[in-house]
């Protein structure tokens, strides 16, 4: 699908099963609308969160039964459109609606929580941020096992922290910082040295151990990528790969992150293929 922000990873891309492709498409915009109300454009933090409760109004409608009416009309076109849409994804697969609940409490802490004492408090965040797509991503595909719940929400969890490692200085320049506070102060890294951009040795050895972290996440969670069948384990496993190549760049460029925001370009593209296969 064609998508208007750059992703890491592939959405409801062709290996999808034409099936259920529409309504990966329907989570992936029910997802990226509620994202971008916490962080697009001029909006107050408060009328930001009243979107979000209108999110989460329309979200418990979607939990009525199979014969009840859509999610009652709001005065934005784009969101009436997005949750009508979803709310057919949900009928037609009986989707928790926890899930999409958690999400939206993720999107909300997002205007209300801008820093993070410890990775116990952020690996918290990321079990409602990222963690119930994968999820849903499973019931999609009937594959609800503990194990695969599991796999699934450490593929989830590293895919998050990547991105935060990608973007500290897009995420400072919207006040907030994922890395933990803890952690900062271990390596001597104060938010001075975030906003100069400064790779200290310390800021190395911080970075150094989330890149760590990230892996080891990803590891636990690579045998999802061969115990689901056909396409969507292949899908699975480039988007583990494409996970993989982000820290595999920001190691190349000695964890210089401010200068060198590492993305994935057409030849990244087919190296994750060619290791995906």
């Amino acid at each position: 699908m064609a998508v208007d922000h750059y992703e890491n990873f592939p959405v409801a891309s062709r290996l999808m099963p034409s099936s259920i492709r529409q309504d990966v498409m329907n989570l992936y915009r029910f997802a990226r609308y509620a994202d971008d109300v916490a962080d697009e454009g001029q909006d107050t933090p408060a009328q930001r969160l009243q979107k979000l409760k209108l999110l989460h109004v329309a979200v418990n409608s979607m939990a009525l039964s199979n014969d009840s009416p859509p999610p009652p009309p709001s005065f934005d076109a784009n969101l009436d459109a997005v949750c009508v849409s979803m709310a057919a994804t949900v009928k037609r697969h009986h989707l928790p609606i926890s899930l999409l609940s958690d999400l939206l409490s993720a999107f909300e802490q997002d205007i209300q929580v801008h820093r993070y004492p410890n990775n116990k408090v952020l690996l918290e965040y990321c079990s409602r941020s990222a963690n119930p797509v994968g999820r849903l991503m499973l019931c999609l595909f009937k594959h609800q096992t503990p194990q695969a719940y599991e796999q699934s929400d450490q593929i989830c969890t590293a895919l998050q922290l990547i991105n935060f490692l990608q973007d500290v200085a897009v995420d400072y320049q919207k006040g907030r910082i994922y890395l933990p506070q803890e952690d900062l102060q271990k390596y001597g890294v104060t938010e001075a040295n975030l906003a100069s951009g400064q790779t200290t040795e310390g800021w190395q050895q911080l970075m150094k151990q989330h890149v760590a972290q990230c892996r080891n996440l990803l590891k636990s969670g690579k045998p999802l990528g061969r115990a689901l069948p056909g396409r969507l384990g292949l899908e699975l496993r480039l988007i583990i790969q494409g996970g993989t190549r982000i820290l595999d760049k920001i190691e190349s460029v000695q964890y210089d992150v401010f200068r060198k925001r590492p993305i994935l370009k057409p030849f990244d593209w087919l190296l994750i293929f060619w290791r995906a296969i």
